[in-house]
């Protein structure tokens, strides 16, 4: 069985740790955890992981986050995947930092990545992991705030959550969405 395993982010060392990319961030712990490393692929870095019997596509797109629609089609066409093995890897500001929270649809929720996905994918029933970043920052400023760099409290509890966050998509991969979101989102 194949999946497709997408973390949103933006290329470039501008934004490499910031929390907009904490997507490109949980995939690249989960490709160390697994001594795999991405190479440079059609619209984005891409690398393999096999797992109790399934190949997982991990990929990083290249097309900034508003365009990543573009690549996660192409990486599904590719690799013959069908829509219900995606797993898209999203920051969200409506959550506390490092909470867990994965759905099989829904809506975009005002992430640009998600809504390019929806729109080009033509539809809302694809699994996404949304990764909490906290909302501390002053009206007007959510720009600045999901382009800027971690705290020192953030930094210190990260390696914990991106553990969490890949083995929720390993388990995602082996038993399935809907017992992985009872395992992981009560957590």
């Amino acid at each position: 069985m194949k999946y497709l395993i997408v973390g949103l982010g933006n290329i470039g060392a501008e934004y490499a740790d910031t929390r907009h990319n904490i997507g490109f961030k949980v995939l690249d712990a989960l490709a160390e955890a697994s001594n795999i490393a991405f190479s440079t692929g059609r619209y984005g870095a891409v690398a393999t992981l096999r797992s109790r019997g399934h190949a997982l596509t991990l990929l990083k797109p290249s097309t900034y986050m508003n365009l990543s629609g573009k690549a996660v089609r192409y990486w599904l066409e590719a690799e013959k995947i069908p829509v219900e093995n995606l797993l898209v890897v999203v920051d969200d500001i409506a959550l506390p930092f490092g909470t867990f929270r994965m759905r099989t649809k829904g809506s975009a929720g005002g992430h640009n990545g998600l809504k390019n996905i929806t729109e080009l994918l033509g539809t809302e029933a694809y699994s996404r992991i949304r990764f909490g970043i906290g909302g501390d920052f002053p009206r007007g400023h959510q720009v600045d705030y999901v382009l800027g760099e971690w705290t020192a409290e953030e930094r210190e509890a990260m390696p914990a959550r991106l553990k969490y966050f890949g083995d929720a998509i390993l388990s995602f991969a082996a038993i399935g969405a809907e017992r992985t979101m009872n395992l992981f989102n009560k957590k």
